[in-house]
């Protein structure tokens, strides 16, 4: 996985996310997901570091997901991660929100900019009296500690709306969009066809 990760990354800045001065098109920001055994390697913190200089990225162009379960099982290790890059201009997202146990208790300790709310909670959440208390709560705790909220596995219009009565600032899902091959991101970020396919 590390081996995995750090192509992904290298990718990601080199030829995905948006650079600094680059005013052909509004700025956006790229998400990363990053593997437990990945944030526990020593020399993987170095080489994002040296990555993101070399591609001379515009600040908030990459945010790095970390699963609730893979942050919990290395704290230090994810903590000391996540303030080194967010140093130099890197965001945060906390996935799978809600799904462990004690995930409220670990949240201040992680310096995250998003909580991405695990999907298991979309499903019903228009109408389970229960799953919208406990989303409800988890947006309170966002709102509270100035961290954004994304819900996952948004499936239809209905629970969009409640989301936003609710007060999730961000969702993903079928209803959002489909999954996309990385080409069609290419033709938005202004990549050729022929490099966004060695990128697949």
């Amino acid at each position: 996985m590390p081996q995995i990760d750090r192509w992904v990354v290298r990718q990601a800045c080199r030829r995905l996310a948006h650079r600094a001065g680059d005013t052909t098109r509004e700025p956006y920001m790229l998400a990363v997901n990053i593997s437990s055994t990945t944030l526990n390697d020593e020399q993987f913190l170095d080489f994002v570091i040296a990555e993101i200089s070399r591609a001379e990225l515009a600040p908030g162009a990459l945010c790095f997901e970390l699963t609730e379960a893979a942050a919990m099982t290395g704290l230090a290790s994810a903590t000391h991660f996540i303030r080194e890059l967010r140093q130099r201009g890197c965001r945060f997202s906390l996935d799978d929100f809600g799904s462990g146990l004690s995930s409220f208790i670990f949240l201040k300790s992680l310096p995250v900019d998003y909580l991405k709310i695990d999907g298991q909670f979309m499903h019903n959440v228009a109408r389970d009296h229960i799953d919208r208390s406990m989303v409800e709560a988890i947006a309170q705790i966002g709102e509270s500690m100035n961290i954004r909220t994304i819900a996952e596995r948004v499936d239809s219009a209905d629970v969009l709306s409640r989301l936003a009565e609710i007060g999730i600032q961000y969702a993903q899902g079928h209803y959002i969009s489909a999954p996309q091959p990385v080409d069609v991101l290419a033709t938005l970020v202004g990549i050729d066809s022929a490099e966004s396919r060695r990128l697949a």
